[in-house]
């Protein structure tokens, strides 16, 4: 990924995943049986976890596939790849406002196509740094 060319966007335009995109047929699954899937979605979260809590949508959501993945979930993967490339200078920091504890909370209903769950979620600041967050299916 060292020359692959950076991406802004943290998903590609109009990316719908879903179960069912699996492949059917046993010659497509033993090919994609060889990609490094599972593993580079473990980096993506330890990163995730560590200090990069703005890829944890879309890390949670590759990571449904690990087990029964497509070329399109590799795909959406080396997207995730090149944004983080794209945004290797970027950094968490506390602002130098006033000393304020702020907490965010949205939630999207039906957003799994497969099984119609909704995702929810949260985000505490300090001086405009995160501090804490989480994301639920």
């Amino acid at each position: 990924m060292a020359d692959a060319k950076p991406v802004g966007s943290i998903l590609p335009r109009n990316c719908k995943l879903f179960g069912r995109q699996s492949p059917k047929t046993k010659t497509k699954k033993a090919k994609m049986m060889k990609v490094p899937y599972a593993s580079v979605v473990g980096s993506l979260m330890y990163a995730m976890v560590c200090t990069r809590s703005d890829i944890a949508y879309v890390v949670g959501l590759v990571s449904q596939f690990k087990s029964n993945l497509d070329k399109q979930h590799w795909v959406v993967v080396m997207w995730i790849l090149r944004y983080l490339r794209g945004t290797s200078t970027v950094r968490l920091h506390f602002g130098l406002g006033n000393p304020m504890l702020e907490g965010f909370t949205d939630s999207y209903m039906s957003v799994d196509v497969d099984t119609s769950q909704s995702t929810s979620g949260y985000v505490m600041t300090y001086i405009g740094g995160v501090i804490s967050w989480q994301l639920r299916l």
